[in-house]
C-alpha cells in the first residue's frame, strides 16, 4: 500500500476514508495517488495506519479512549479536526469540512458494507450535498453518485447501471438502456431502476424532471 499521495492540486478530488468494509487495496492505492487531500474518519484511523497510509486530516468526535494527538505522532504533519456535533454523521462533517475549504469534489471509500444502517445513511445523505460538492462513493462492486437533471456518459455495452430514487423521482427519460424509461417515475421501496444495462457501446443519456436520483455503475 502506498504510504503517501503524490498529487498536490485542488482540482483533483479529495479522498475520504470512512469506516465501513475494507475494499480492494489496488483501488485504494489508485485513489491515494491522485488525491490532493486525504481525510480519515476517526473510527477508521487505526485501520488506515495499519496499512501504512499517510493522511492529511483525521476528523470526528473522538469519543473513544485514545488521545489523538499522542496516537497520531507518526502521522505528523496532520490536522486533527474535532467535530462533536451529534446531529450529523462523521461523513457529513467531513463533507462540511471540504466545502469550507472550497474543495469541489471528493471520492469516498469504506462507506458501505458492515452495518446496514451506516451504508443506507451514507448512500442517501449525499443527495443533500448535490449543489455543494461532487461526491462519488466507491467500493469493489459499485460507483455511486447523484445524477444532475441531464446526464450523458459513454459506456461499453452490457455495463450494469442501476437508477435508485431517493424518495420520489419523476419525468425520467433514458437512451441506450435495455429497459428504457420514457417519462417514468421511480419511488424508493416501490419501484426502482435496479439492474438495467447498456445496450451498445456509446453514450447513455438520462434526464429527470424532479427529485433526487442516484446512478450506480455496478460490477458483479
Amino acid at each position: 500500500m502506498s504510504s503517501h499521495h503524490i498529487v498536490r492540486d485542488d482540482q483533483e478530488p479529495a479522498l475520504i476514508i470512512a469506516n465501513g468494509a475494507s475494499r480492494n487495496e489496488e483501488l485504494l492505492g489508485q485513489l491515494l495517488e491522485w488525491s490532493p487531500l486525504v481525510v480519515v474518519l476517526d473510527s477508521a484511523i487505526e485501520r488506515v495506519i495499519d496499512l501504512n497510509i499517510k493522511v492529511d486530516v483525521v476528523l470526528g468526535d473522538f469519543d473513544r479512549d485514545f488521545n489523538p494527538y499522542e496516537f497520531l505522532k507518526s502521522q505528523q504533519p496532520i490536522e486533527i479536526v474535532h467535530a462533536p456535533d451529534q446531529n450529523k454523521t462523521d461523513l457529513e462533517k467531513a463533507f462540511d469540512y471540504l466545502i469550507e475549504r472550497n474543495i469541489p469534489a471528493v471520492n469516498v471509500v469504506w462507506a458501505t458494507g458492515k452495518r446496514a444502517d451506516h451504508t443506507i445513511t451514507n448512500l442517501t445523505t449525499i443527495v443533500k450535498y448535490r449543489n455543494l460538492l461532487k461526491i462519488v462513493i466507491l467500493d469493489n462492486h459499485s460507483k455511486v453518485f447523484v445524477l444532475p437533471k441531464k446526464f450523458e456518459k459513454w459506456y461499453p455495452a452490457k455495463t450494469i447501471i442501476s437508477l435508485i430514487p431517493i424518495g420520489h423521482v419523476t419525468g425520467i427519460h433514458s437512451e441506450n438502456l435495455f429497459y428504457p424509461l420514457k417519462d417514468d417515475s421511480l419511488t424508493i421501496g416501490y419501484r426502482t431502476g435496479s439492474s438495467n444495462h447498456v445496450i451498445q457501446d456509446g453514450m447513455v443519456k438520462i434526464e429527470h424532471q424532479d427529485g433526487d436520483l442516484l446512478l450506480m455503475e455496478c460490477i458483479d
